[in-house]
């Protein structure tokens, strides 16, 4: 199977005053660097979903596909703009990250296509545990079969915007990621985030 990483980092990061919140450094390097690096090994190809200007990460190699649906349409827009590219690439499938979450696992696509497979489905997404409401979901980090993007470019043409508004009527698998430590989904929204990403990286730089 043909799979492509698509990094999404087409938000507006109003919690952190605009700006590139992937560009901000983190013990060195920049988050989207320490992406990058965790999702390389991953995949066949990389790909950047972000918005304006690419030349701003020129730096980075990677080609910058832009949403294509017009306003701000949330990751959706960000998930059709990667399996446009990947289509063309000759990619069967997308596995997307956020371009703010530097400690993802480096088994998410292995657990997200063994969840697919075992259901039969054409979508996986990843869940942590969750104290209160049992498992949390990670909608920007999934599994997504590209033959599905003119049905999602529908979809946000007709105002669909929740991931799981359209994810769920597909079928979509689940797959839990089980962690002790530090959350491995743990993303940088706001400057307080950033200093607590900084005490997290001697535990997932091991």
């Amino acid at each position: 199977m043909k799979v492509a990483g698509v990094i999404l980092a087409g938000g507006q990061s109003s919690r952190m005053g605009g700006g590139d919140k992937s560009l901000l450094d983190l013990g060195g390097q920049t988050i989207l660097t320490r992406v990058i690096a965790r999702l390389a090994p991953q995949v066949e190809r990389m790909a950047l979903n972000a918005n304006g200007n690419p030349e701003r990460f020129v730096e980075y190699g990677l080609p910058v596909v832009a949403d294509t649906i017009e306003g701000f349409a949330g990751p959706l827009a960000g998930v059709l703009a990667g399996m446009d590219w990947a289509h063309a690439q000759g990619s069967e499938y997308i596995v997307t990250v956020a371009a703010d979450t530097p400690f993802f696992p480096d088994h998410l696509l292995v657990g997200l296509q063994m969840a697919r497979e075992s259901e039969d489905a054409p979508l996986a997404m990843a869940m942590t545990p969750d104290p209160v409401r049992k498992f949390a979901r990670h909608p920007t980090f999934g599994l997504w079969s590209v033959g599905l993007r003119d049905d999602l470019r529908g979809a946000l043409e007709g105002g669909v915007r929740k991931v799981v508004q359209w994810t769920e009527p597909h079928g979509c698998a689940k797959m839990v990621f089980n962690y002790d430590g530090g959350d491995p989904f743990f993303n940088v929204n706001t400057p307080e985030d950033v200093l607590a990403a900084q005490s997290m990286l001697k535990e997932f730089d091991a």
